[in-house]
């Protein structure tokens, strides 16, 4: 009863001078720079006494010889929540900093926001990236300046002013503009997520999004979700009419074996089909081919696994005799990404598995055959992977890349993940425009059906920020299909994708209100 007491009391003086506290646990909130209250816990309170000198040896451990200095993580969390005398920042070089949205963390590399909308001086305002550092040198560094993902930095937000360098970008030192004690700010920060989007950077449409019943707002997904469905097969129908209905799904295919990080060079690849599948003789040919036409070919053995190294020596035996016929085409490594990478995801395996679709010579017609079986909702997923999982590969199977050991266990070349994105992205659209094309209107059904019942995809950073900003959620409970998904990307690449962090001009919220009411 005592400590409900002391709740109420405090609520009740929440105006009166606020004097920090070690057992002060609970932050209600901020706003304008002003402290809103705290929950005094009381002497007796073990948990509070416990938790407060775990945070702090946590802290101390963290910024050893630097106490007053907060670690990158917790620079992050300030700048995200703008826990700032925002009306008092300056630059290094003395010009006045209007934060008008600080942007969005980044979870996949490169500069720590993005999209954040800044002002400086009396200028207009930007919109670009903001990348934070402790101190100025940080971004010489980390190499920034020879990184093209750090080109749009328009703000290094910084915790110490240091004399700031031509090569930089605008500095913003924040120690001495915090709107309360570095000791408070670890406690209420410390633990929250850089993923949970905090409520006042949540879009313009949110609160009208959140007003729709959940079959309105699966509606509204559902048209979003048709319009990218359609878009999709159009790109494809448009690629068929110069290079085939077979070029266009082996283009396509490959783009989604290469998924966000190197769809372009999976591309540039499956442009050349033509060349390195000619006269191929086996599933190890084309493996070789691919793996030397896209530079990932290692040039020495990796002298660590005998398995490996046989492998390689095979490889290499069939590269060496055609790596001249093909050098005018090979890709150079720099073009891929592997940064953030799933073992997976690796293109060295994607193209294992692609050497296996094509070696198989039969792909398209296995996958116009499923087209036309009967297939319960229940098995769309299986039935798809039984014709594109391929076989077990006696390296693959057993190895994530070239210079992995080998796995306890053999695992397939391809996951249920995968074979949802491919088939919601390139497949069913593929066979859909074709229904069209062909008036099959019986399939044509046939396939939407198809499409508005496959499960979910695997959830991504993309899909997790336009929950939170769009929808106010993290959960993905209500989108148990992948539709709701596509539908959603589809939002933000109409709307979000053609406005700033701060909605400007956007129209979405507009329609969404018109949505909502009765028609």
């Amino acid at each position: 009863m005592r400590n409900i007491n002391t709740i109420i009391n405090v609520l009740a003086n929440q105006r009166k001078a606020f004097v920090f506290n070690p057992n002060h646990i609970l932050d209600f909130g901020h706003g304008s720079g002003k402290k809103l209250g705290v929950v005094i816990a009381g002497e007796d309170n073990f948990y509070a006494r416990r938790r407060v000198a775990i945070a702090r040896a946590a802290a101390l451990r963290e910024r050893a010889g630097q106490p007053d200095t907060p670690t990158e993580r917790m620079l992050q969390s300030i700048w995200q929540h703008q826990r700032l005398r925002r009306d008092q920042l300056k630059t290094a070089a003395g010009l006045p900093v209007r934060v008008l949205h600080p942007g969005f963390i980044s979870v996949e590399g490169g500069p720590d926001f993005r999209g954040a909308v800044v002002q400086l001086g009396d200028g207009p305002p930007r919109t670009g990236d903001v990348e934070i550092d402790l101190r100025t040198s940080g971004w010489q560094a980390h190499g920034h300046e020879r990184n093209p993902a750090f080109q749009n930095v328009i703000l290094q937000v910084l915790w110490e002013e240091s004399p700031p360098t031509t090569s930089n970008p605008p500095g913003l030192a924040l120690k001495g503009f915090l709107d309360a004690p570095l000791e408070d700010l670890t406690l209420s920060l410390e633990q929250l997520s850089l993923r949970s989007l905090p409520e006042e950077l949540r879009g313009q449409c949110c609160a009208p999004l959140r007003a729709l019943e959940e079959d309105q707002l699966t509606a509204l997904l559902r048209d979003a979700a048709r319009v990218r469905w359609q878009a999709k097969a159009a790109q494809l129908r448009t690629r068929s009419q110069a290079a085939g209905w077979e070029q266009a799904l082996w283009e396509g295919l490959f783009r989604g074996l290469g998924y966000k990080h190197n769809a372009w060079p999976m591309h540039c690849l499956a442009e050349l089909r033509a060349r390195w599948q000619e006269t191929a003789a086996d599933g190890l040919a084309l493996q070789a081919r691919l793996l030397g036409i896209s530079g990932l070919l290692p040039a020495e053995l990796t002298r660590a696994k005998q398995s490996t190294d046989t492998y390689l020596r095979r490889v290499w035996d069939q590269w060496w005799r055609e790596r001249d016929r093909f050098q005018d085409c090979a890709l150079p490594r720099s073009l891929w990404r592997f940064h953030g990478l799933r073992p997976a995801n690796h293109p060295e395996r994607r193209l294992a598995l692609a050497a296996q679709w094509v070696s198989s010579g039969n792909l398209p017609a296995r996958l116009e055959h499923w087209c036309v079986a009967e297939v319960a909702d229940t098995e769309l997923v299986t039935s798809l992977r039984a014709e594109l999982a391929g076989g077990m590969d006696d390296f693959w199977s057993q190895h994530w890349t070239l210079r992995s050991p080998t796995l306890k266990s053999p695992q397939p070349l391809l996951g249920e993940a995968r074979v949802t994105d491919l088939a919601v992205n390139v497949i069913l659209p593929w066979l859909w425009v074709r229904a069209v094309e062909g008036k099959n209107a019986v399939l044509r059904e046939r396939l939407e059906q198809r499409y508005f019942a496959w499960p979910a995809a695997e959830d991504n950073a993309v899909l997790k920020l336009a929950r939170q900003r769009l929808l106010g959620v993290g959960g993905v409970k209500f989108m148990r299909r992948a539709f709701a998904q596509q539908g959603l990307l589809q939002i933000v690449r109409d709307f979000c994708g053609n406005s700033d962090a701060l909605c400007t001009e956007c129209r979405f919220p507009e329609l969404v209100r018109e949505w909502g009411s009765p028609r």
